[in-house]
């Protein structure tokens, strides 16, 4: 197994990136702020009034920042990974096929359809997964306790229902 597959390995990994975080910003770890700036920045091209008068964007403006950059580095990273394992092609999991059939624009209108939906509820809940179950539990939020909770709570019955 390589190490950095090992999940005691990456969890070390990223406490010590979350204290950093917090060391050097003063900022915590999350990613579902930096879609919301994202989307921002696109509309910023055809109602730029309107986007500097909202108020989520008035706390969280609609530009680059650290956490955006995290994400764009998520992205690379993942597809580091995919080039430095040897794969030769995008491969849709066993599991998935058995199900849904090998269809790969079924997987990606699927994944996008969750992303979204994902991301939606990270901005309803007030953080994603990374803010709140990194983060937040490190700094031991009741509110980031139950939405972990949660969270396993509904990947556990989606599971149920898909697999």
């Amino acid at each position: 197994m390589d190490i950095l597959a090992n999940p005691y390995i990456a969890g070390a990994i990223i406490g010590l990136l979350s204290m950093a975080s917090f060391f050097f910003s003063d900022k915590p770890i999350g990613c579902s702020t930096a879609y919301a700036r994202v989307s921002g920045m696109a509309a910023k091209l055809f109602m730029k009034d309107k986007i500097n008068k909202n108020l989520f964007f008035m706390k969280f403006p609609a530009e680059v920042d650290w956490e955006v950059m995290l994400v764009i580095g998520v992205f690379i990273g993942a597809f580091l990974s995919f080039i430095l394992s040897g794969e030769s092609r995008v491969r849709i999991p066993d599991i998935w096929s058995l199900r849904f059939g090998n269809s790969l624009l079924l997987r990606v209108i699927a994944a996008f359809a969750g992303g979204v939906i994902m991301g939606f509820g990270a901005r309803l809940a007030g953080g994603c997964t990374s803010g709140h179950g990194i983060s937040g539990t490190l700094q031991l939020s009741v509110s980031s306790w139950i939405a972990v909770i949660m969270f396993f709570a509904a990947g556990i019955v989606t599971a149920g229902l898909i697999f």
